[in-house]
Formats: structure tokens, sequence, C-alpha cells
């Protein structure tokens, strides 16, 4: 009898212990509460976080709406009835999310030197009630720039209190969870602009259950990889992917081997050593458990990934609005079939082409795709393609002629990288965090606001009312083809960038002029690298802006290091924006390249003006690349014109006079300024010996 009872009693207990669950705490603020979502008991993060974490698991929530982190802030969690009970319960696991309501400016200004000793013994006092607890501290979830008090100190504040969580984890030795980046590029599910909706709590509670138990999902590789990939020869190469935390991960290309483990955050990263130009070449990566933990996981297999027929050579993205994504099959014929010809016989140029899920013209709207539409996927699914007629006739005509002129001249495999999106603004391919540091106000009711062209903000205004999903995200829309096209790339190595866009940002040259170094800033961070970034000036056509757009982005290649710009006004067309002859123009850029990146010795651009010396009645100016001036036709120069006073500029007669061009007017006795192709269309006929036309200018007073 007594045998018995002992069993029974050892049952019960093996029993109950198998039935135990493993208590999760949700500490936190109104984020974690679930304010403002339908429903919130099965939609907040803590009960999303539940039904991914299974019935082996307790989630409690414990979220304060209005919760400080500070103790003497305005509404302290550590007073509130949530915080005791959390204490209470005791978690096995205890994830606190707070700090948001701490930029409130009767908070942060008076008592940000308490913030780290706070948050320490708020640590402190759940180890206390379990010593065997684990915590992780967030990193706080955005609040988006329409927060009524952004500009006026919370944004600021925010950045700093996010410096000092990341600290704080480090001196508690706690672990960290970000729960920024997931929401940071949607602003969309945060219709309050900080408190998301149950789609963004569900990426909260995916964050913090990948963090809880290391599945990330597997092996997992940027878009940029594929089978006849090319990598970036002769650099330090970076691979880097996901895989479950903890997992080593092993690389292997050309004789070189590279192993690694995962993080918590289920990233990792190894560095090839540079190579030389070759292929093609087998890449595998492969993931596994370390043997020492096989046993305590359920699975045990590993995950291998191979990428066949890899090349290594020069990668350059090209990217833009629609010149850049004009088509090889949209030329005219004659560069057609010079370039498909071409194509067929170089297979060691690679093409990886991010089209479009869908266009912004009233055709292509189609708003059963854009509803089912994931918002942070506008472009196709891709691969990187071997070059052939059929790949090159639907890629971008100025790229390829770029790639072909560096295959000819290098004679290496040159992979490229097209990501342009027609009607797009510059302000739409620039970082979230830039532009609420630099230009803030760009942001704000976008499809009204002034900064952006009226054509851009009216497309978008008609697109967006078609769609029956009011918060769709439109790709004009400041930010968003930087969040979907440029950080998918994850910072895949380049050597370069090349860009072709303007024409939906030259009615406002000023904000242009403030736009575009933030944009080649913004890209060269990404890459960590001040990457060469060549540019095409706008073309000629009769827009009255245009003038001043070409002659403000001549100006700013002399401000903006590494970078150079190719003309492209002789190939314009008065009525088309598309002018059907790119061919010239990619091979422009192509010079840049080869001489300021490669170190060939040509000549990158036609005649650039340097400076002008007023004498004897007339103009003396001096160009760079001035080496055999004269004119494309055989002409007198034309469309010089000179002015003694701003606003009364007369036509003048040009002469290349000891490598310089005299210009004056009988009539104008003292000359102070002068300027070159000042017409929105323009036959400006100035070029050098190898057949490069001349910037299109303005002298200053």
């Amino acid at each position: 009898m007594k045998k018995t009872l002992l069993l029974l009693c050892l049952l019960l207990c093996t029993t109950a212990y198998a039935q135990k669950k493993i208590k999760v705490a949700c500490v936190g603020n109104s984020v974690t509460y679930g304010a403002g979502i339908d429903n919130r008991e099965v939609n907040s993060y803590p009960a999303q976080l539940q039904h991914m974490l299974g019935e082996d698991y307790e989630v409690m929530n414990f979220g304060k709406s209005g919760a400080t982190l500070l103790n003497k802030g305005h509404r302290p969690y550590r007073e509130q009835e949530e915080y005791k009970a959390a204490l209470d319960f005791a978690g096995d696991l205890v994830v606190i999310h707070l700090g948001l309501n701490d930029t409130d400016p009767r908070n942060w200004p008076n008592y940000r030197d308490n913030f780290v000793s706070d948050y320490l013994a708020l640590i402190n006092s759940f180890r206390q009630a379990n010593p065997d607890c684990r915590i992780w501290i967030c990193r706080m979830t955005p609040i988006s720039h329409r927060h009524p008090r952004f500009k006026s100190g919370t944004r600021d504040w925010y950045w700093m209190e996010q410096m000092a969580i990341e600290e704080i984890a480090r001196l508690a030795d706690t672990g960290l969870i970000d729960l920024q980046a997931g929401l940071y590029n949607r602003p969309d599910l945060l219709p309050d602009a900080l408190h998301p909706t149950a789609e963004g709590a569900g990426i909260l509670a995916k964050t913090i259950y990948q963090k809880l138990t290391g599945n990330y999902g597997g092996l997992q590789m940027p878009v940029t990889y594929s089978d006849n990939m090319v990598l970036q020869r002769e650099k330090p190469l970076p691979v880097s992917g996901t895989a479950n935390a903890g997992e080593k991960v092993t690389v292997q290309i050309a004789g070189q081997k590279k192993e690694t483990v995962t993080a918590s955050n289920g990233k990792w990263s190894v560095t090839l050593d540079p190579m030389q130009a070759g292929g093609p070449y087998e890449l595998t990566i492969e993931a596994s458990l370390p043997t020492e933990k096989k046993n305590k996981k359920k699975t045990t297999a590993s995950q291998k990934l191979t990428y066949k027929d890899v090349l290594v050579g020069e990668v350059w993205l090209c990217s833009g609005q629609s010149n850049m994504a004009f088509r090889v099959d949209e030329l005219v014929d004659s560069q057609r079939k010079e370039l498909t010809g071409y194509a067929g016989k170089q297979p060691q140029i690679r093409l990886f082409n991010m089209e479009p899920r869908w266009f912004t013209n009233a055709v292509e709207w189609d708003e059963a795709v854009m509803d089912s539409l994931n918002r942070l996927q506008y472009y196709h699914d891709t691969q990187w393609t071997v070059c052939n007629e059929q790949t090159a006739d639907r890629f971008s005509a100025v790229a390829f002629s770029f790639g072909q002129m560096l295959s000819d001249s290098l004679q290496v495999p040159v992979g490229l990288i097209l990501n342009a999106v027609g009607g797009s603004g510059t302000e739409a391919w620039i970082d979230r965090k830039t532009l609420e540091f630099d230009f803030t106000d760009i942001l704000y009711n976008w499809t009204e606001n002034d900064f952006i062209q009226d054509w851009v903000r009216g497309r978008a205004a008609l697109n967006i009312k078609k769609s029956t999903n009011k918060q769709q995200r439109h790709p004009y829309e400041p930010c968003y083809l930087y969040e979907t096209g440029i950080e998918p790339l994850q910072q895949y190595p380049i050597r370069g960038i090349i860009w072709y866009q303007g024409e939906s940002n030259a009615q406002n040259i000023e904000t242009h002029e403030r736009l575009f170094p933030l944009l080649v800033n913004s890209w060269r961070e990404n890459w960590q690298e001040e990457l060469p970034f060549y540019y095409v000036q706008l073309s000629s056509i009769d827009r009255p802006s245009w003038t001043w757009f070409r002659d403000s982005q001549r100006r700013m290649m002399q401000t903006i290091p590494n970078c150079g710009m190719a003309v492209s006004s002789d190939r314009g067309d008065s009525l088309n924006v598309h002018p059907r002859y790119k061919r010239e123009i990619g091979e422009r850029l192509a010079r840049w390249a080869l001489n300021q990146t490669y170190g060939h010795r040509l000549t990158p651009s036609g005649p650039l003006f340097r400076s002008v010396e007023f004498k004897d009645d007339a103009a003396y100016i001096t160009f760079d690349y001035a080496e055999g001036l004269h004119t494309s036709d055989g002409q007198p120069i034309r469309t010089f014109e000179i002015a003694e006073y701003d606003g009364l500029f007369v036509p003048a007669e040009a002469e290349i006079v000891d490598g310089k061009v005299k210009v004056r007017n009988d009539k104008i006795a003292r000359p102070q300024l002068v300027r070159y192709g000042w017409q929105p269309f323009t036959r400006a006929n100035l070029v050098n010996g190898d057949e490069l036309p001349a910037s299109t200018f303005r002298s200053k007073e």
C-alpha cells in the first residue's frame, strides 16, 4: 500500500511538473496594453505572442497606458497596480518596453539624469521577485513624425533614450529586443503616430517570439543572392544573412571557407578575402547547430544554400526614375539593334532587374493587386540573369550601355542592379531618419505638400483615392522607395552608383539642392563607404525651369565629393521627356567611372565651365576638359549670351581663342555675366576633341 501511494505521488508530481508553463511577463506602456487596437484581448502583442508561443507558455499583459519609466515622471510605472501584479506573477521571462512616455516635456528634460538608475532598479526588482528569471529590455517602438510634439523635442529625446536603453542592457546584462526596426518604416501601421494597429502588434509579437525562442525561420539570404550573381572584386566581401540563433554558418567559395555563429538577433556575417575577377564559381552557405547543442533540439538537420555560376567582377547599382527605367526595346531602332546584338555575345554581363509589381499611371493602378500587396514588397521577386538579347531588351538602356562600356574596357564580369521607378521624386529614395532630422517638413501631408512637385502629388492622390485601402502606401511617398528598394539589398557589396532622376523635382531647385546631397549621403551611409556617385544632368525639353535645374546639377557636382555628371542636353527632345537616344548617356556615365574610379586615361566629360574673365569688352571663358574645343556641326558657336545687368541678357558672338571661348556683343560695353545653352530645349553645339558636349551654364554675379 505504501509503495502504491509513493508511486502515485511520484506520478502526480511528475505530471504537475510536466504541465508547468513558462511564465512570460510583458511589462510596458499603452503599446504593450494594446491601446487603440480593436479587440485588444486578442490582438495586442502579448496576446499574439501567446498564440505564437503555444500552450507551453503563459503570457500575461502588464501594460499601463501613459506609464513612464522615470520614477519622477508624470505616471511612474512602479506606482501602478500593473507593476505590483507583474512582481506577484514572478515571470520566468520578463519583457520590458518602457520609455515612450518619458519623451514628454514633463519628463525627459527634467529627470533624464535618473533614467539609467531608474531602469536598473526596475530590472533588479524583477530579479528579486524571481532570481531565476531572464529579462529582455526593448528598444522602443517608433514615434512617427506626425506626433504633435515630434519637432519640439520628442524626436531628439527619443533617440537619446534609445542610446541609453542599449547601454542599460549592457550594464544590467539583459537581453535587448529591437521593437523599433519592424515598425520604423511602417508609418501606415501607426495611425496616431504612436500606437500600432493589430498588424503592427503582430510584427512586435513576432519580433519578441524570435528573440525568446531563437527561431528566425532558418537560413535566409537577401534578395540579391541567386544563381548567376556577380560578387564585387578586389574588396573585402561581407556576406550576411539570417539563421536561427546559435547556429553555425559556413560560407565557401573558390577555396575560401569562413565560419561564424548566428547572434541572438538571428543575424550573422562573415567577410571573404578580396577576390580577383573570374569564375564561374559555386557559393555555398550552410547553417547547422553546433554538435554540443544538437541533442537539445528537436531538429538537427542543417540547411544549405548553393548558388551556381557565380562570377567575380564589377557591380554597379543603377537607379532613378523613368529615364533610367527606359528599356533597350524602347530605343531608336539603330541603337536597339546595336545593343541587343552585343548582348547576345556577352554572358559576362549579368542583370538584376528589380521591376515594380505595379506602376503609377491610371491603367496600371490595379486596386485588386494593390490592396492585396504587402506594403513593403513593391518589387517583383527577381534573380540574376545572364545577359542575352531577351534579358537586355527589358533592361535599362542607360544602365546596359554603361555596363557594355565597362565590360569592354575592363575585360571583367559586370553585374548591374536596376532599381528605377517612373515619376519618383528624390525624396522617395532617402532614408527616414535622414529626413526626420534634416528635412522634416517634407514628410508632412505629402500629397498636399508644396515641396513635392504638383503633378507628382496629384497622381499619387488620384491613385490613393482609387484604392479601397486608405492606408495604402504609394511609391512616391517620401522614404518609401528607399525602404522597399534600397534596404532590401542589405548592403550587397557594389563598386558604385549611377543615377538618372530629377524630372520630378525640377519645379523647385532649392528643394532639390537640399534633397540630392541628402540622398547621396544616405546611400553612402547605408553602404558605409563613400561610393562613387555618377548622375545624369537633365536633357533638353520645353519646360522653363530646366535651364536653372541643369545649372544647379552642374554646381552640385563641385560640392559633392566623388561624383560626376553626364551631360544629356544634346540628346533631348523638345516634346518628349523620354528621349529615345540613350546609348550615349550610358557611355558618358561610364567615362566618369573609367576615369575617376578605375584610373583610365580618357576624358570623363565634355567642357565644364571653370571661370570667366571680363576684359576688353568681352568675356573669356575657361573650361575643364576643353582640349580640342570645336562645334559639333561645323557651324559657328551657338547660344552664348552676355549681360551687364542680371536679367538683361542678349545673344553674343563666340569664338575659340587660345583654348578659351571669347564672347562679346558690341552693345554691351562692360559685360558682367555670361551664360550658355540657356534655353529649356537648346541647340547648343560646343564640344571638345572627344565630341563630348559642353554643359549649359550660367556664371555667377
